[in-house]
Order: structure tokens, then C-alpha cells, then sequence
């Protein structure tokens, strides 16, 4: 790993949503850098384009205008069967919901994205018993979704998303359905086990109670980033001055 080199870069990113008089702009020029091995926050109010844009960021969706590179490579610019390739191999997702499968174990949960990359279900299912218990369910390997707590259950999220060694995990409120000491310990996995071997963490919240475990985060607010600040306290001190000033309009 080259230290403090660039994983994502954003330039002049833009993103709309239908035509005519029904036509939203979710995304106005977003210009981005985030650093191999940083845990890298997106807040913001609902509605502000923080999903809109890791989306892009992912993948998922396609920007209206802009780049936006991943390690060097221009994701839009890939064929559709490229970038299937290149998501599935690079990029791992945690999802707020969790979207484990209830009919099969967390073994079987936690490798399906090596048998998306080709790995045979036997080696896939060993490789996600040892993820497992890099996350602390090593005995609980062949349980159901179902017979896990909401922590347990994110905690297999997390797994899966690691476990085929991606480069970049991008997190959508990992910790919205938690509560507030499950979702602390949750953040506090996720950068140990995460960034330990280079890994670069892009995390979505509205969670202020996680701020701390940022390396920096970016402030967004009608489709822009307004600020990046390396403390949490320096975003506080910006909101509750906000606040203030609104507070006397």
C-alpha cells in the first residue's frame, strides 16, 4: 500500500433525477478526494445526496456528468459485464437493513460474494467461517439470521462484506437500527477489522454518535460538500452555530 494514496476521487460530480417541471437534482458539482486506509464519513440531512452518491461511487448508478475513479478506474467507463466484474471484486457493502438471507446460514450468507467470484461453495463456505470469527461469531457459523440479535446480524453484514477482500466498503447507516452501545461497538469493528490491512471505508450516517471514529468527514447539504473537517468537534461547533443563527431568523 502507497501511504495517503488516492482511493477515490471525485471531480464535478453531477446527478439528476426525472425531467421537466418533476426533475430533482440530487448531486451539484461534488468534488471528493478519500485516502487509502481512511475511514471516511458522509452526513448531512435526509435528502442531501449521500446515497446518491456512494451509489455513484459503487457503481450503481451512473453520474450525469463528472468522473468519478476508483483506484484510477473510471467505473462508468466500463462495459456493463466490466463493472459487474469490477463491483464484485473491489467494493463491499453493508447495508442498514442488514439483507441477509433467511434460509441459509451465516456461513452460507457470508460467502456469497466469493461464489459470485467464482470460489467453490466448499471453499467459500471455510473461508466464511474465518471471517466469522474475525468478528467474533465463530460459534455461531451455521445459526440462521433469524436466532441473531440486530448486532449479531450487522456483524454478518460486515463479514460479508470483507470477506472477499475488497478494497473499498462502502457502508449505508450501519448502525440506524441499533442501539447506542451495540452501534459504537459495531463502528469500532468495522475500522479495526476494516482498515487493519489498507482498506478504504466510505460510511453514510445521520448518526452523530459515531463521528469520533472518523479519519475525516465530509458535510454535505443540497447535493454539495459545504465542509471536510478531521474532527468531529469542528462539525458540531458548524452545526450548533447554524442552529443558532436559524434559531433567530
Amino acid at each position: 500500500m502507497v501511504e495517503n494514496a488516492i482511493a477515490i476521487r471525485c471531480n464535478h460530480v453531477t446527478k439528476s433525477f426525472g425531467e421537466g417541471n418533476a426533475k430533482v437534482t440530487a448531486l451539484r458539482g461534488i468534488d471528493m478526494e478519500v485516502k487509502q486506509g481512511e475511514l471516511y464519513m458522509l452526513v448531512g440531512p435526509s435528502g442531501c445526496g449521500k446515497t446518491t452518491l456512494i451509489s455513484i461511487i459503487a457503481g450503481i448508478l451512473d453520474q450525469d456528468d463528472g468522473d468519478c475513479l476508483l483506484f484510477g478506474e473510471n467505473i462508468k467507463s466500463l462495459r456493463a459485464e466490466q463493472r459487474i466484474d469490477f463491483r464484485a471484486k473491489n467494493i463491499g457493502f453493508v447495508f442498514q437493513a442488514f439483507n441477509l438471507l433467511p434460509s441459509l446460514t451465516l456461513a452460507e450468507n457470508v460467502a456469497v460474494p466469493l461464489i459470485i467470484n467464482g470460489m467453490a461453495l466448499k471453499s467459500a463456505t471455510e473461508k466464511a467461517s474465518e471471517i466469522l470469527t474475525t468478528v467474533g461469531l465463530g460459534d455461531r457459523v451455521n445459526s440462521l439470521p433469524s436466532q441473531l440479535s440486530g448486532g449479531q446480524q450487522q456483524r454478518v453484514a460486515i463479514a460479508r462484506a470483507l470477506v472477499h477482500d475488497p478494497k473499498v466498503i462502502v457502508c449505508d447507516e450501519p448502525t440506524s437500527a441499533l442501539d447506542h452501545q451495540t452501534g459504537l461497538k459495531v463502528l469500532e469493528l468495522m475500522r479495526n477489522v476494516a482498515l487493519t490491512s489498507g482498506r478504504t471505508l466510505i460510511v453514510v450516517t445521520h448518526d452523530n454518535r459515531i463521528y469520533s471514529f472518523a479519519d475525516r468527514i465530509a458535510q454535505m447539504d443540497d447535493g454539495r460538500i459545504t465542509k471536510v473537517v478531521n474532527s468531529w468537534r469542528d462539525l458540531d461547533e458548524e452545526t450548533e452555530e447554524k442552529a443558532v443563527k436559524e434559531a433567530h431568523i
